[in-house]
Protein backbone atom coordinates (compact mmCIF):
# COMPACT_ATOMS: atom_id res chain seq x y z
CA UNK A 1 0.00 0.00 0.00
CA UNK A 2 1.46 3.55 -1.01
CA UNK A 3 1.39 5.60 2.49
CA UNK A 4 3.09 8.84 1.15
CA UNK A 5 4.46 10.36 -2.18
CA UNK A 6 6.52 13.62 -3.58
CA UNK A 7 5.00 15.40 -5.89
CA UNK A 8 7.41 17.53 -8.06
CA UNK A 9 6.73 21.28 -9.47
CA UNK A 10 9.59 23.09 -9.68
CA UNK A 11 8.52 26.01 -12.06
CA UNK A 12 5.11 26.66 -10.76
CA UNK A 13 3.13 25.90 -7.35
CA UNK A 14 -0.16 23.72 -7.40
CA UNK A 15 -1.94 26.88 -5.08
CA UNK A 16 -1.13 29.50 -7.90
CA UNK A 17 -3.82 30.81 -9.81
CA UNK A 18 -4.52 29.21 -12.97
CA UNK A 19 -4.63 31.32 -15.57
CA UNK A 20 -1.78 33.82 -15.12
CA UNK A 21 1.77 33.38 -15.77
CA UNK A 22 2.71 29.71 -15.55
CA UNK A 23 -0.25 28.89 -13.94
CA UNK A 24 -2.67 26.06 -15.91
CA UNK A 25 -4.63 23.28 -16.08
CA UNK A 26 -1.41 21.67 -14.81
CA UNK A 27 -1.78 23.43 -11.13
CA UNK A 28 -4.90 22.20 -11.09
CA UNK A 29 -4.48 18.80 -11.92
CA UNK A 30 -1.58 18.72 -9.41
CA UNK A 31 -3.74 20.23 -6.30
CA UNK A 32 -7.14 18.20 -7.09
CA UNK A 33 -4.55 15.01 -7.23
CA UNK A 34 -2.94 16.04 -4.48
CA UNK A 35 -6.36 16.65 -2.36
CA UNK A 36 -7.87 13.62 -3.29
CA UNK A 37 -4.82 11.60 -2.37
CA UNK A 38 -4.72 12.86 0.88
CA UNK A 39 -8.62 11.95 0.99
CA UNK A 40 -7.55 8.61 0.23
CA UNK A 41 -5.12 8.39 3.34
CA UNK A 42 -2.12 8.53 1.39
CA UNK A 43 0.02 11.59 2.32
CA UNK A 44 1.32 14.18 -0.34
CA UNK A 45 4.10 16.67 -0.75
CA UNK A 46 3.83 18.89 -3.29
CA UNK A 47 7.83 20.36 -3.54
CA UNK A 48 7.87 23.59 -5.76
CA UNK A 49 10.26 26.25 -5.88
CA UNK A 50 9.41 29.66 -4.33
CA UNK A 51 8.73 33.20 -5.64
CA UNK A 52 10.29 34.92 -2.76
CA UNK A 53 13.23 32.91 -1.76
CA UNK A 54 11.88 31.83 1.26
CA UNK A 55 11.26 28.22 2.37
CA UNK A 56 8.18 27.37 3.77
CA UNK A 57 5.80 24.13 4.46
CA UNK A 58 2.25 24.95 4.30
CA UNK A 59 0.16 22.53 5.37
CA UNK A 60 -3.01 22.76 2.81
CA UNK A 61 -5.11 19.77 4.58
CA UNK A 62 -4.25 16.86 6.51
CA UNK A 63 -1.61 14.60 4.37
CA UNK A 64 -1.09 17.33 2.25
CA UNK A 65 1.65 19.47 2.13
CA UNK A 66 3.59 22.28 -0.60
CA UNK A 67 7.26 22.38 0.35
CA UNK A 68 8.96 25.44 -1.11
CA UNK A 69 12.58 24.68 -1.93
CA UNK A 70 14.51 27.91 -2.44
CA UNK A 71 16.89 27.76 -5.17
CA UNK A 72 18.91 30.16 -7.56
CA UNK A 73 18.04 33.54 -7.25
CA UNK A 74 14.53 34.52 -5.11
CA UNK A 75 12.02 35.66 -8.06
CA UNK A 76 10.07 33.65 -9.84
CA UNK A 77 10.48 35.68 -12.97
CA UNK A 78 13.24 32.98 -14.34
CA UNK A 79 12.82 31.70 -18.30
CA UNK A 80 12.76 27.77 -18.73
CA UNK A 81 15.50 27.18 -19.97
CA UNK A 82 17.62 29.52 -17.19
CA UNK A 83 15.42 27.69 -14.75
CA UNK A 84 17.02 24.22 -15.70
CA UNK A 85 20.25 25.64 -14.74
CA UNK A 86 18.70 25.21 -10.79
CA UNK A 87 17.39 21.57 -11.29
CA UNK A 88 20.53 20.41 -9.44
CA UNK A 89 20.58 22.39 -6.77
CA UNK A 90 16.98 22.03 -6.29
CA UNK A 91 17.04 18.53 -6.04
CA UNK A 92 20.26 18.75 -4.09
CA UNK A 93 18.01 20.96 -1.55
CA UNK A 94 14.97 18.31 -1.79
CA UNK A 95 17.33 15.55 -0.51
CA UNK A 96 18.40 17.45 2.66
CA UNK A 97 14.76 18.75 3.73
CA UNK A 98 13.73 15.10 3.32
CA UNK A 99 16.55 13.84 5.19
CA UNK A 100 15.98 17.22 8.43
CA UNK A 101 11.99 16.18 8.09
CA UNK A 102 12.78 12.66 8.73
CA UNK A 103 10.36 11.51 5.40
CA UNK A 104 11.15 8.48 3.16
CA UNK A 105 8.74 8.45 -0.02
CA UNK A 106 7.50 5.60 -1.67
CA UNK A 107 7.73 7.55 -4.48
CA UNK A 108 8.07 10.56 -6.93
CA UNK A 109 5.65 11.91 -8.95
CA UNK A 110 7.34 14.76 -11.06
CA UNK A 111 5.35 17.12 -13.34
CA UNK A 112 6.72 19.23 -16.59
CA UNK A 113 9.61 18.57 -18.14
CA UNK A 114 12.08 20.18 -15.75
CA UNK A 115 10.32 18.60 -12.83
CA UNK A 116 10.86 15.04 -14.40
CA UNK A 117 14.40 16.31 -14.72
CA UNK A 118 14.54 16.83 -10.76
CA UNK A 119 12.78 13.79 -10.34
CA UNK A 120 16.04 11.47 -12.33
CA UNK A 121 17.95 12.86 -10.15
CA UNK A 122 16.24 11.80 -7.17
CA UNK A 123 15.98 8.49 -8.59
CA UNK A 124 19.50 8.52 -8.61
CA UNK A 125 20.13 9.89 -4.99
CA UNK A 126 17.28 8.13 -3.27
CA UNK A 127 16.34 4.94 -5.08
CA UNK A 128 13.15 5.92 -5.19
CA UNK A 129 10.88 5.30 -8.03
CA UNK A 130 9.58 8.07 -11.10
CA UNK A 131 6.47 8.50 -12.12
CA UNK A 132 6.20 11.27 -14.75
CA UNK A 133 3.25 13.28 -16.14
CA UNK A 134 4.59 16.18 -19.04
CA UNK A 135 1.47 17.88 -19.55
CA UNK A 136 3.00 18.88 -22.73
CA UNK A 137 5.70 17.56 -25.17
CA UNK A 138 8.34 19.54 -26.96
CA UNK A 139 8.22 17.50 -29.99
CA UNK A 140 4.72 17.87 -30.30
CA UNK A 141 4.10 21.89 -29.48
CA UNK A 142 6.73 22.30 -32.11
CA UNK A 143 4.69 19.82 -34.53
CA UNK A 144 1.44 22.57 -34.45
CA UNK A 145 3.62 26.19 -33.16
CA UNK A 146 2.88 29.54 -35.00
CA UNK A 147 5.54 30.48 -36.92
CA UNK A 148 6.82 33.56 -34.52
CA UNK A 149 6.35 31.27 -31.49
CA UNK A 150 10.01 30.19 -30.60
CA UNK A 151 10.67 26.22 -30.99
CA UNK A 152 11.23 24.28 -27.39
CA UNK A 153 14.83 24.52 -26.65
CA UNK A 154 17.28 21.05 -27.33
CA UNK A 155 17.59 21.15 -23.74
CA UNK A 156 14.06 20.39 -23.27
CA UNK A 157 13.96 17.58 -26.06
CA UNK A 158 17.18 15.91 -24.50
CA UNK A 159 15.83 16.08 -20.69
CA UNK A 160 12.22 14.68 -22.17
CA UNK A 161 13.94 11.77 -24.01
CA UNK A 162 16.04 10.48 -20.85
CA UNK A 163 13.16 11.11 -18.37
CA UNK A 164 11.00 8.93 -20.27
CA UNK A 165 14.26 6.15 -20.79
CA UNK A 166 14.52 6.70 -16.92
CA UNK A 167 10.98 6.48 -15.10
CA UNK A 168 9.34 3.38 -14.14
CA UNK A 169 5.49 4.83 -15.07
CA UNK A 170 5.30 7.36 -17.74
CA UNK A 171 1.65 9.26 -17.23
CA UNK A 172 -0.09 10.20 -20.31
CA UNK A 173 -3.63 11.71 -20.12
CA UNK A 174 -5.13 10.64 -23.13
CA UNK A 175 -4.85 7.82 -25.60
CA UNK A 176 -3.43 10.31 -28.46
CA UNK A 177 -0.74 11.22 -25.68
CA UNK A 178 0.30 7.91 -25.31
CA UNK A 179 0.63 7.72 -29.36
CA UNK A 180 2.51 10.46 -28.95
CA UNK A 181 5.09 9.85 -26.64
CA UNK A 182 5.31 6.36 -28.92
CA UNK A 183 5.69 8.13 -32.43
CA UNK A 184 8.06 11.29 -31.15
CA UNK A 185 9.81 9.79 -28.22
CA UNK A 186 10.18 6.15 -28.78
CA UNK A 187 8.61 5.32 -25.06
CA UNK A 188 8.62 1.85 -24.16
CA UNK A 189 4.39 0.95 -23.96
CA UNK A 190 5.86 -1.26 -21.01
CA UNK A 191 6.03 1.21 -19.08
CA UNK A 192 3.40 3.62 -20.72
CA UNK A 193 0.37 4.41 -18.54
CA UNK A 194 -2.60 6.30 -19.40
CA UNK A 195 -5.29 8.30 -16.79
CA UNK A 196 -7.23 11.44 -17.43
CA UNK A 197 -7.46 13.86 -15.44
CA UNK A 198 -10.58 14.73 -13.47
CA UNK A 199 -13.20 17.54 -12.82
CA UNK A 200 -14.22 18.71 -9.45
CA UNK A 201 -17.88 18.62 -9.88
CA UNK A 202 -18.21 20.31 -6.67
CA UNK A 203 -17.59 22.78 -8.07
CA UNK A 204 -18.63 23.20 -11.87
CA UNK A 205 -21.98 21.92 -12.17
CA UNK A 206 -24.49 23.55 -14.27
CA UNK A 207 -26.71 26.33 -12.79
CA UNK A 208 -28.66 29.83 -13.36
CA UNK A 209 -27.44 31.61 -16.55
CA UNK A 210 -29.16 34.70 -15.69
CA UNK A 211 -27.67 34.64 -11.79
CA UNK A 212 -24.26 33.84 -13.37
CA UNK A 213 -24.36 36.68 -15.68
CA UNK A 214 -25.78 38.91 -12.98
CA UNK A 215 -22.87 37.69 -10.53
CA UNK A 216 -20.42 38.45 -13.54
CA UNK A 217 -22.04 41.96 -14.63
CA UNK A 218 -22.45 40.20 -17.89
CA UNK A 219 -25.26 41.45 -20.40
CA UNK A 220 -27.84 39.52 -21.88
CA UNK A 221 -26.93 38.37 -25.49
CA UNK A 222 -24.98 35.47 -27.22
CA UNK A 223 -21.64 34.98 -25.23
CA UNK A 224 -18.72 32.98 -26.44
CA UNK A 225 -16.36 32.36 -23.86
CA UNK A 226 -12.23 31.68 -24.02
CA UNK A 227 -10.48 30.98 -20.77
CA UNK A 228 -6.92 29.62 -20.29
CA UNK A 229 -3.39 31.19 -20.22
CA UNK A 230 -2.86 33.52 -23.14
CA UNK A 231 0.62 32.97 -25.39
CA UNK A 232 0.66 31.98 -28.63
CA UNK A 233 0.21 28.02 -28.49
CA UNK A 234 -3.18 28.73 -26.85
CA UNK A 235 -4.55 29.95 -30.51
CA UNK A 236 -6.75 32.81 -29.31
CA UNK A 237 -5.81 34.89 -31.89
CA UNK A 238 -7.32 32.61 -34.25
CA UNK A 239 -10.65 32.47 -31.20
CA UNK A 240 -10.43 36.40 -31.94
CA UNK A 241 -10.64 36.35 -35.92
CA UNK A 242 -13.73 33.75 -35.46
CA UNK A 243 -15.39 35.64 -33.10
CA UNK A 244 -14.79 38.72 -35.70
CA UNK A 245 -16.90 37.02 -38.18
CA UNK A 246 -19.41 35.38 -35.31
CA UNK A 247 -19.82 39.50 -34.67
CA UNK A 248 -20.61 40.53 -38.25
CA UNK A 249 -23.17 38.01 -38.21
CA UNK A 250 -25.04 38.50 -34.31
CA UNK A 251 -24.92 42.14 -33.27
CA UNK A 252 -25.82 41.74 -30.36
CA UNK A 253 -23.28 38.82 -29.64
CA UNK A 254 -20.23 39.18 -27.02
CA UNK A 255 -16.81 37.55 -26.51
CA UNK A 256 -15.34 37.19 -22.64
CA UNK A 257 -11.54 36.34 -22.15
CA UNK A 258 -10.65 34.57 -18.64
CA UNK A 259 -7.10 34.51 -18.62
CA UNK A 260 -3.78 36.28 -18.53
CA UNK A 261 -0.41 36.72 -20.18
CA UNK A 262 2.17 33.13 -19.93
CA UNK A 263 5.19 32.51 -21.26
CA UNK A 264 7.98 35.41 -22.45
CA UNK A 265 5.29 36.33 -25.33
CA UNK A 266 2.78 36.44 -23.41
CA UNK A 267 2.29 40.24 -22.86
CA UNK A 268 3.48 41.20 -26.00
CA UNK A 269 0.71 38.28 -27.31
CA UNK A 270 -1.63 40.25 -24.79
CA UNK A 271 -0.86 43.77 -26.82
CA UNK A 272 -1.10 42.11 -30.00
CA UNK A 273 -4.69 40.62 -28.91
CA UNK A 274 -5.79 44.21 -27.86
CA UNK A 275 -5.16 45.25 -31.01
CA UNK A 276 -6.68 42.82 -32.98
CA UNK A 277 -9.60 43.78 -31.46
CA UNK A 278 -9.38 47.55 -31.98
CA UNK A 279 -8.84 47.19 -35.52
CA UNK A 280 -12.10 44.83 -35.79
CA UNK A 281 -13.93 47.52 -33.80
CA UNK A 282 -14.65 45.20 -31.19
CA UNK A 283 -13.28 46.61 -28.31
CA UNK A 284 -16.50 47.30 -26.98
CA UNK A 285 -17.97 43.50 -27.61
CA UNK A 286 -14.88 41.61 -26.35
CA UNK A 287 -13.62 41.83 -22.55
CA UNK A 288 -10.27 40.58 -21.17
CA UNK A 289 -11.23 39.74 -17.61
CA UNK A 290 -7.86 38.25 -16.64
CA UNK A 291 -7.81 35.59 -14.12
CA UNK A 292 -10.53 34.55 -12.48
CA UNK A 293 -10.62 32.27 -8.68
CA UNK A 294 -11.92 28.67 -9.83
CA UNK A 295 -15.40 29.90 -8.32
CA UNK A 296 -16.09 32.86 -11.02
CA UNK A 297 -14.97 30.88 -13.54
CA UNK A 298 -17.67 28.27 -13.24
CA UNK A 299 -19.57 31.05 -12.71
CA UNK A 300 -18.54 32.40 -16.39
CA UNK A 301 -18.75 29.01 -17.98
CA UNK A 302 -22.38 28.82 -16.78
CA UNK A 303 -22.73 32.71 -18.20
CA UNK A 304 -21.59 31.74 -21.98
CA UNK A 305 -23.37 29.80 -24.41
CA UNK A 306 -20.44 28.23 -26.20
CA UNK A 307 -16.39 27.88 -25.05
CA UNK A 308 -13.87 28.72 -27.93
CA UNK A 309 -10.50 26.26 -26.95
CA UNK A 310 -8.55 26.77 -30.23
CA UNK A 311 -5.51 25.62 -29.14
CA UNK A 312 -2.12 24.50 -31.42
CA UNK A 313 -1.24 21.30 -28.63
CA UNK A 314 -2.70 19.93 -25.87
CA UNK A 315 -2.51 16.93 -23.54
CA UNK A 316 -5.41 17.30 -22.29
CA UNK A 317 -7.58 20.15 -21.96
CA UNK A 318 -8.79 21.31 -18.64
CA UNK A 319 -11.46 23.63 -19.37
CA UNK A 320 -12.98 21.87 -22.39
CA UNK A 321 -14.19 19.02 -19.18
CA UNK A 322 -15.12 21.93 -16.83
CA UNK A 323 -16.87 24.14 -19.28
CA UNK A 324 -19.05 20.33 -19.88
CA UNK A 325 -19.25 19.76 -16.65
CA UNK A 326 -21.14 23.19 -16.27
CA UNK A 327 -23.31 22.56 -19.78
CA UNK A 328 -21.62 24.42 -21.77
CA UNK A 329 -21.01 23.20 -25.14
CA UNK A 330 -17.17 23.66 -26.66
CA UNK A 331 -15.78 24.17 -30.10
CA UNK A 332 -11.99 23.18 -29.91
CA UNK A 333 -9.49 22.08 -32.07
CA UNK A 334 -9.31 18.35 -32.73
CA UNK A 335 -5.53 18.07 -31.74
CA UNK A 336 -4.40 16.23 -29.00
CA UNK A 337 -6.21 15.56 -25.80
CA UNK A 338 -9.32 17.67 -27.18
CA UNK A 339 -10.19 15.21 -28.99
CA UNK A 340 -11.10 13.04 -26.04
CA UNK A 341 -11.97 15.99 -23.78
CA UNK A 342 -14.80 16.79 -26.24
CA UNK A 343 -17.27 14.14 -27.79
CA UNK A 344 -17.58 15.58 -31.42
CA UNK A 345 -21.44 16.36 -32.35
CA UNK A 346 -22.54 15.29 -28.34
CA UNK A 347 -20.76 17.81 -26.49
CA UNK A 348 -19.52 20.22 -28.66
CA UNK A 349 -17.34 20.11 -31.97
CA UNK A 350 -14.02 19.49 -33.10
CA UNK A 351 -12.30 21.28 -35.90
CA UNK A 352 -9.43 20.50 -37.97
CA UNK A 353 -6.76 22.69 -38.86
CA UNK A 354 -6.70 26.98 -37.88
CA UNK A 355 -9.17 28.41 -40.52
CA UNK A 356 -11.05 31.27 -38.25
CA UNK A 357 -14.23 30.81 -40.54
CA UNK A 358 -14.86 26.96 -39.99
CA UNK A 359 -14.77 28.01 -35.92
CA UNK A 360 -17.12 30.80 -36.96
CA UNK A 361 -19.33 28.68 -38.43
CA UNK A 362 -19.60 25.98 -35.55
CA UNK A 363 -19.85 28.73 -33.45
CA UNK A 364 -22.88 30.04 -35.14
CA UNK A 365 -23.98 26.71 -35.39
CA UNK A 366 -24.18 26.67 -31.61
CA UNK A 367 -25.79 30.35 -30.80
CA UNK A 368 -28.41 30.70 -33.78
CA UNK A 369 -30.13 27.18 -32.84
CA UNK A 370 -31.12 27.11 -29.75
CA UNK A 371 -32.33 22.96 -30.10
CA UNK A 372 -28.94 21.99 -31.12
CA UNK A 373 -27.68 24.14 -27.87
CA UNK A 374 -29.56 22.65 -25.34
CA UNK A 375 -29.05 18.93 -27.06
CA UNK A 376 -25.35 19.34 -27.13
CA UNK A 377 -25.66 21.39 -23.40
CA UNK A 378 -27.13 17.68 -22.02
CA UNK A 379 -24.59 15.67 -23.57
CA UNK A 380 -21.59 17.87 -22.31
CA UNK A 381 -22.56 17.13 -18.91
CA UNK A 382 -23.39 13.44 -19.55
CA UNK A 383 -19.81 13.49 -21.21
CA UNK A 384 -18.38 15.32 -18.44
CA UNK A 385 -19.56 12.67 -16.31
CA UNK A 386 -16.46 10.44 -16.73
CA UNK A 387 -14.11 12.25 -15.78
CA UNK A 388 -13.92 12.49 -11.55
CA UNK A 389 -10.48 12.88 -9.32
CA UNK A 390 -11.92 9.57 -7.44
CA UNK A 391 -11.28 7.56 -10.79
CA UNK A 392 -8.12 9.22 -11.74
CA UNK A 393 -6.93 8.23 -8.17
CA UNK A 394 -7.80 5.08 -8.67
CA UNK A 395 -5.58 4.55 -11.63
CA UNK A 396 -2.98 6.43 -10.14
CA UNK A 397 -2.68 4.06 -7.17
CA UNK A 398 -2.88 1.55 -9.64
CA UNK A 399 0.54 2.72 -11.60
CA UNK A 400 1.66 3.45 -8.15
CA UNK A 401 1.94 0.36 -7.00
CA UNK A 402 2.96 -1.10 -10.15
CA UNK A 403 6.24 0.81 -10.08
CA UNK A 404 6.85 0.22 -6.47
CA UNK A 405 6.00 -3.63 -6.11
CA UNK A 406 3.90 -2.83 -2.71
Amino acid sequence: MIRRGAYVSIHTSPLAQPGAGDAGGMNVYVDQLARTMAGRGVDVDVYTRPGDGVHRVVEVMPGYRVITIPSGPGTRAVAEDDLADLVGEFAERMVKFMAADDVVYDLVHSHYWLSGWVGALLQEMTGVPLAISFHTLGRVKEATRRVDDPPPSLLRIAAEVEVIARAGCVVASTPAEAGELIEHYAADPERLCVSPPGVNHDIFFPGSKSAARESLGIAQGPLVLYVGRIQPLKGLDLGIEAFAEVAGSLPSAQMLIVGGPSGDLGEAEVAMLRSMVAEAGLSDRVTFAGTLPHSSVADAYRAADVLIVPSRSESFGMVAAEAQSCGLPVVAARVGGLAYAVDDGISGTLISGWDPGDYAKALLGILNDPLEAGRLSAGAVAHAERFSWQQTANRMLELYQGITGT
